[in-house]
């Protein structure tokens, strides 16, 4: 196989894809995730009942999957990345030979960056445009079984057999991880924006926006948290997904020793099929001390004029960025979505294809919504790079996994931080609209950031 050569827009691959499978007993995901070798991928699907379609459904769950090592790694960069992933991943599954069950199919995992110009600085050095890791070795975690799955693009198929019998032997092998340790706890703390600049950006977004010129900007803060002890990236997933089951959690590992993680509420696009899931997430409140408090600051943020304008914005925006593609899109109904520290507006929605389409095609159409970028996109990404002082990298863009077929699942990277293993830095944003008050949108700020500092201090 040739490796994609520094940023070609196709990759050359020399021989087919083969895939191999088999049934597992279910190892500890933290003793697989300990054990892995980079590049590592990880993908958790919400808990099963912790959701909804548009039909009002509860839904049922999905995998969750440990990626080690790679088979294939594609990047690209610039405003076609999206196009230039999906091509460099019809030359690796052309002529595929796999035999996988569908829950263990071998799946594409990465994401991209949230700005097409994206130009890696740190703390987000190594990571591309756009990275996408077809894992070497891959343990997937269904309903009620675990499946081990191995990929090569080079390997005859005998050699894949030799290889999945080794890598049985590996997982089988594998020591108990033990309880979760202590968090590495925080020495200190930076804010790469101060409340006096946070004010200006708020109160000039503000004046654009009654003046026309923009109809919501989300703008976003960063803290960088120099960590006192090093941190182990399963025992933080393990925490998040303890504490927030009913969403998506991810890692992303870039290079050796440097990853992006997360547990995010907001999916950006699922599709199986002809079979559209999405759904927009906006307006928050934090949570009550007791279930009165709780149902009150509910009623509040649903009566609220504000948010529902802001909300309203993301569900006709997604409408029409999805109007092309589909025979008909249908709306559920807009409810109070609680997670352990906030709580949110949400409306699910769903559509089928008019037609074939690509997972990726589906991505590029709805990124950024409203919910992350603003109205109109133009101008609210241009606020953005004007006002923030930091590279959002791939906070708040896609990230997710593709397969074959061209299904997949992207959630949007929220409630996230990219780290290595002793600082972290950590993101979260605010939609700004015409009556917005910048101190009650930088406290809205701190109760994004809680539960990735909870899962470190």
């Amino acid at each position: 196989m040739s490796r994609l050569r520094g940023e070609e827009s196709v990759a050359s691959f020399e021989g087919s894809l083969v895939s191999r499978s088999i049934p597992i007993d279910p190892p500890s995901f933290r003793s697989v995730l300990q054990a892995a070798v980079a590049p590592r991928t990880v993908w958790a699907a919400p808990d099963a009942g912790s959701d909804s379609d548009a039909s009002g459904k509860p839904t049922v769950g999905g995998p969750t999957i440990v990626g080690s090592g790679a088979a294939a790694v594609l990047r690209a960069n610039g405003p076609d990345r999206f196009e230039r992933i999906r091509k460099q991943a019809d030359a690796l599954v052309a002529n595929a030979e796999t035999d996988t069950p569908e829950v263990a199919r071998p799946r594409l995992f990465g994401g991209f960056a949230f700005h097409d110009d994206h130009d890696p600085t740190p703390p987000w050095t190594g990571f591309a445009g756009a990275q996408f890791v077809l894992p070497r070795l891959q343990v997937t975690w269904g309903d009620d079984t675990a499946w081990l799955t191995t990929n090569a693009v080079s390997d005859p198929p005998s050699a894949i057999e030799d290889r999945l019998e080794q890598a049985h032997q590996w997982v089988t092998a594998l020591p108990e991880a033990g309880p979760i340790t202590e968090p590495p706890g925080i020495r200190r703390r930076k804010r790469l924006t101060d409340r006096a600049a946070w004010r200006t950006a708020v109160t000039a977004s503000v004046d654009r926006i009654r003046a026309g010129e923009l109809r919501k900007v989300v703008l976003a803060q960063a803290l960088r948290a120099t960590l006192d002890g090093e941190l182990s990236v399963a025992d933080v997933l393990s925490r998040l997904r303890g504490s927030y089951p009913g969403c998506f959690g991810f890692l992303v590992d870039a290079t050796e020793g440097q990853y992006f993680l997360g547990a995010t509420p907001e999916r950006l696009v699922s599709l199986h099929g002809r079979t559209i899931q999405t759904g927009a997430l906006a307006g928050t409140t934090g949570r009550g001390e007791t279930s009165e408090e709780d149902d009150r600051l509910a009623r509040e943020l649903r009566e609220s004029e504000k948010n529902n304008h802001e909300h309203d914005l993301v569900v006709n925006t997604i409408r029409e960025q999805l109007d092309p593609f589909t025979t008909a899109i249908t709306t559920g109904d807009r409810r109070i979505r609680r997670l352990a520290t906030v709580q949110h507006l949400e409306t699910p929605l769903s559509a089928e294809l008019a037609r074939e389409e690509h997972v990726l095609s589906l991505v590029e159409a709805l990124h950024p919504t409203p919910a992350v970028g603003g109205l109109p996109p133009d101008r609210a990404l241009a606020t953005i790079r004007a006002t923030e002082p930091f590279d959002r990298g791939w906070y708040a863009a896609p990230v997710g996994w593709f397969d074959a077929d061209g299904n997949g699942s992207f959630a949007v990277a929220l409630r996230s931080t990219v780290t290595t293993r002793d600082v972290a830095t950590l993101f979260a944003g605010v939609g700004i609209v015409s009556d917005s008050d910048p101190d009650d949108e930088w406290d809205e700020v701190q109760l994004k950031y809680r539960p990735v500092l909870d899962a470190l201090e």
